[in-house]
């Protein structure tokens, strides 16, 4: 019974990885660019709720979208600013501005909101349901329903619409998407606007479960969205999914043991390196070969 209790839990908290996980994966997939400002998009769609909560006293769903929104903002700011100047540069110039932006959020946020943690308002009573010696919170009923929901939607804007064939085709060539005519630069910016859209609604959902946000707050979770990406195919968007649950699975299952706890961290990122030892594209990647 204790077994399937950690599983639920894992599954709130996978669910959450995924959602970040897929903005990593979805940007790789089109540009080959790891995005290492991903986790304070998340970070700032928390603060983003907070301040809607705060001064115009909203409920939950216009509160998740407008955050959602502020991540969307800033996202394809970073991208338009930082980012498409660059483009055409070595990888390693991108990857550095990206440490570079994550560095700069993060202080910027720092200087305007102060480096004590706030506390998130209760938008949602909590409250905890029993069934059969389980126990689940309302709040992560929300948080697997809203991840789910937001998957579903994003499975139908990649697979299903207009813009979605033109990330497609531009994440498997994007010169030869360029020469038969769509606007890559537009499908680059609304890629990351779907992925900071997911963060965005990450951070909400995480705000209300640990109620406490501060600047800093996106370094770790984002780190572990970033392995969770890997892990199960980076450019993959059902493998973001698969590496998200099975990171939050992992980390919970690792920390209810008290011989573990304080190592789930190392636990979850040593099964990391063995899996990818014996699968390195990932658990649903394919290997690529590059011409030389």
């Amino acid at each position: 019974m204790e077994f399937l209790q950690q599983i639920i839990n894992g599954l709130s908290l996978g669910s959450m990885y995924a959602l970040i996980a897929l903005g990593y994966t979805m940007v790789y997939g089109i540009i080959k660019l790891i995005n290492f400002a991903h986790g304070d998009i998340y970070m700032i769609g928390a603060f983003t709720g907070f301040y809607v909560t705060v001064y115009l006293n909203l409920p939950f769903l216009p509160t998740l979208l407008l955050s959602m929104l502020g991540s969307v903002i800033v996202g394809i700011i970073v991208e338009k600013v930082a980012y498409k100047p660059l483009r055409k540069s070595p990888r390693i110039t991108l990857l550095i501005t990206a440490i570079g932006v994550s560095l700069l959020l993060e202080n910027l946020m720092r200087y305007f909101v102060g480096p004590n943690p706030k506390t998130f308002p209760s938008l949602i009573k909590d409250k905890t349901y029993a069934f059969g010696g389980l126990q689940i919170s309302n709040i992560q009923m929300l948080t697997i329903v809203v991840s789910v929901v937001l998957m579903i939607l994003l499975q139908f804007i990649v697979f299903k619409t207009k813009t979605g064939k033109a990330m497609r085709a531009a994440s498997y060539d994007i010169e030869a998407a360029a020469l038969m005519g769509i606007n890559v630069d537009n499908t680059i910016s609304f890629t990351f606007a779907i992925g900071s859209a997911l963060a965005g609604a990450a951070g909400v959902l995480v705000a209300l479960a640990w109620t406490t946000i501060d600047p800093y707050m996106g370094i770790m979770p984002g780190l572990k969205a970033f392995v969770a990406a890997v892990l199960g195919g980076i450019g993959v968007i059902p493998g973001a999914l698969l590496g998200g649950v099975v990171m939050g699975m992992i980390e919970t299952l690792s920390k209810a043991s008290n011989v573990t706890s304080r190592l789930s961290d190392v636990i979850a990122f040593s099964i990391l390196i063995i899996i990818l030892l014996i699968k390195p594209a990932g658990l649903l990647g394919k290997v690529t070969r590059e011409k030389v």
